[in-house]
């Protein structure tokens, strides 16, 4: 049964508490190849850490369902996260927040949560971690004798040194040597991290009703900077305020904008009250499915990292006005004309073109290998060990 917890205003807000278990409802267990009955079942424990995590391990969720797996999720609560996890049904166990951006606060946040995970992982003892980047599993687990993957898509994060995780993946365009210092511990998946939810994805236009767009209007997604994260570069912010300018003078324009936080929310409505009243601006009361809005919008322009990609995905134009050091996907995507880096003001009227998409009739959804790749390897370190699997992801170097 769900139970009530405090936010950070001190209300009472429903947290999920049922744990993941495929085995509890025969409508969704469906054993793959290698699974026996009466076989001892293996057990991953997956910790949601951003938002962006939730649409991406679901598949995960449910390939490794269909092997025989049982799963444990939690979740941090961070900007969308719990919003995200009542729209897909996913239920878990919700455990410690975000500290903010200052750096000291983010180590004690996460040893914090760390120590909060303890009981949890300590009575559920997990064959695996696996996470994409969540460093207050990696700790933890270090600290249990448990075995760990962490998945990155952009190499320019904090490194976490003495807690590296035992197996790395990531996207084949980043460098083995970038994130871990053992680089026979890295193994690389085709494509893009969004290539793992984008095949599942089905479009709904009544998204554009429930947001009073009409349609013969230009819509605009918008994603303000990460500015609580560690690598933000404050001209972040610039491009975007640009962007809301450029954009706010543009007859027939409607910029559905997402804030990552109640305070994002705040300053868009303090800084851009006229925009905001007149409907030129439209925050979104209640979380929306991000690929649904991408489809359905003539463009994409974000000050994050997720959000483009997804856009590159579904073949979207989309613009970047992320400042940190671009990092290889996005530098891969740039080369090949599938994202336009807006790296001044002046890109942003210069490179930003207004004019309304011409999508399919319907997505690509065929399976991408990304998927089959990350549970195959998930699967293999489960099974096989850290020796032979180590032996594998020499081979994959």
């Amino acid at each position: 049964m769900p139970k009530e917890r405090l936010d950070n205003n001190g209300s009472a807000v429903e947290e999920a508490v049922v744990y993941i278990d495929a085995a509890a409802d025969p409508g969704v267990f469906q054993p793959g190849p290698g699974y026996t009955k009466g076989s001892p079942k293996k057990k991953v424990w997956i910790d949601l850490d951003n938002s962006p995590h939730v649409p991406f391990f679901l598949p995960i969720i449910e390939e490794l369902e269909r092997h025989g797996i049982e799963i444990l999720v939690t979740a941090r609560d961070t900007y969308q996260v719990c919003e995200l996890l009542k729209f897909f049904k996913l239920q878990c166990k919700v455990v410690g927040r975000h500290y903010g951006k200052n750096k000291a606060l983010k180590v004690a946040g996460n040893c914090m949560r760390a120590l909060q995970l303890a009981p949890l992982a300590a009575a559920a003892r997990p064959d695996l971690g696996v996470s994409h980047g969540s460093r207050a599993q990696v700790l933890l687990c270090r600290a249990l004798g448990i075995p760990t993957v962490m998945m990155h898509d952009y190499e320019f994060t904090t490194k976490t040194g003495f807690i590296e995780p035992d197996w790395t993946f990531m996207p084949e365009v980043i460098p083995a040597t970038v994130m871990t210092r053992k680089a026979e511990r890295v193994l690389k998946y085709p494509g893009l991290k969004e290539d793992v939810y984008v095949p599942r994805f089905k479009p709904d236009p009544s998204i554009l009703q429930e947001l009073g767009i009409r349609a013969a209007e230009l819509v605009i997604t918008l994603r303000p900077p990460a500015n609580e994260a560690h690598y933000h570069n404050p001209e972040s912010d610039q491009l975007f305020a640009a962007t809301l300018r450029f954009l706010g003078e543009k007859e027939g324009v409607r910029m559905v904008t997402l804030p990552r936080s109640a305070r994002q929310a705040w300053e868009l409505r303090k800084g851009w009250p006229d925009l905001i009243a007149s409907g030129r601006i439209i925050l979104p009361q209640a979380a929306v499915d991000g690929l649904n809005l991408i489809w359905f919008s003539d463009l994409v322009i974000s000050g994050g990292g997720t959000m483009n990609r997804e856009a590159a995905a579904l073949g979207a134009p989309v613009y970047s006005i992320f400042r940190g050091k671009i990092g290889a996907v996005d530098q891969y995507l740039a080369k090949h004309g599938r994202l336009v880096l807006i790296e001044s003001v002046a890109d942003v009227e210069r490179k930003i073109k207004l004019k309304r998409w011409n999508r399919p009739a319907l997505p690509d959804c065929r399976n991408r290998p990304a998927l089959e790749m990350i549970v195959r390897n998930i699967l293999a370190i489960l099974e096989v060990g850290k020796s032979t699997a180590s032996m594998q992801a020499k081979a994959a170097a």
